[in-house]
């Protein structure tokens, strides 16, 4: 018998090298997991679906989202809710890119103060981080005080109940959730392409646009997605920083479901958010997938 024999024979018999009762065991562990996953989000979401088709009189019907379609307070909460995460991830995309190139290029201490700096707004809860923001932006808060005390200002400024102090309250939230995905891709690039480029004449500047912006282009588009796709929900940040000036989808629903007791109206409108963030999703998926086929490309 041919010596390759016994080895043709397993991977035929196991198409991954490992015996059927490991396959089987390891499918046995995901169990609990895909359980909890169909009982916490599988079911309700199949749920408010369903809702969604239930008119006022306790009929199947298409009220709910013929009144998202035709109320012109249903089109501005909408605007306002794609408007607040557009802002949100713009800035995060100008504040965080450099900070997160100064992250994969800094060494020793500085480099772990860095990260540490990023991943210590994780540990405290988004409520607190929130209500913080309430402190110091409000009307005799920390910031609107230190202008008065310098005479830069001669009153108080509207920093807080309106749309730029909610931008300010995000993008310190979502920040850390763009910068670690594009400090990775940065972390990930070949420095010989990076040194290539400067030795044969590109200034520092032509080097980080044409070189490492477009080396980490996956970084920054996945970063992009999931700070676009999780503000698209925000409830705490709007509804506080907000003071009832900024309305969004989520603040919406909640009113639906505690004000009028609306449940069809409320899962109507998280059917089309749910829609929303898929497609963005599916957008996103494909733009960080054609980058990261681009730069593989580069790279090799």
């Amino acid at each position: 018998m041919s010596p390759i024999s016994p080895s043709l024979g397993a991977a035929a018999g196991h198409a991954d090298g490992r015996p059927a009762k490991m396959r089987a065991f390891e499918g046995m562990l995901a169990v609990p997991a895909l359980l909890l996953v169909i009982a916490a989000l599988v079911v309700p979401t199949g749920w408010f679906f369903a809702q969604s088709f239930v008119g006022a009189d306790g009929h199947l019907s298409l009220e709910n989202y013929s009144r998202i379609v035709e109320s012109p307070a249903y089109y501005r909460t909408f605007l306002t809710t794609f408007q607040l995460s557009a802002v949100t991830v713009l800035v995060c995309v100008l504040v965080g890119t450099p900070l997160a190139f100064v992250m994969a290029t800094a060494r020793g201490r500085p480099a772990a103060l860095l990260f540490l700096a990023i991943l210590l707004p994780f540990w405290t809860a988004l409520l607190v981080r929130t209500y913080t923001w309430l402190v110091v932006l409000q009307r005799f808060g920390l910031v609107n005080s230190f202008l008065m005390w310098t005479g830069l200002t001669s009153e108080p400024l509207p920093l807080i109940n309106n749309f730029a102090g909610t931008v300010v309250g995000m993008v310190h939230i979502m920040l850390p959730v763009f910068v670690l995905p594009t400090y990775a891709a940065m972390k990930q690039m070949d420095v010989n392409v990076v040194r290539a480029a400067l030795s044969l004449g590109a200034s520092r500047t032509r080097t980080f646009f044409g070189v490492i912006l477009p080396l980490s282009a996956s970084g920054i588009l996945a970063g992009t997605v999931l700070v676009f796709v999780t503000t698209l929900g925000f409830f705490v940040t709007p509804a506080i920083l907000g003071g009832g000036n900024v309305t969004v989808v989520s603040m919406r629903i909640e009113k639906n479901i505690s004000s009028f007791s609306n449940w069809g109206a409320a899962s109507s409108l998280g059917v089309v958010l749910l829609a929303m963030v898929a497609a963005a999703l599916a957008v996103g998926y494909w733009a960080v997938a054609r980058s990261r086929r681009s730069t593989g490309a580069a790279n090799g």
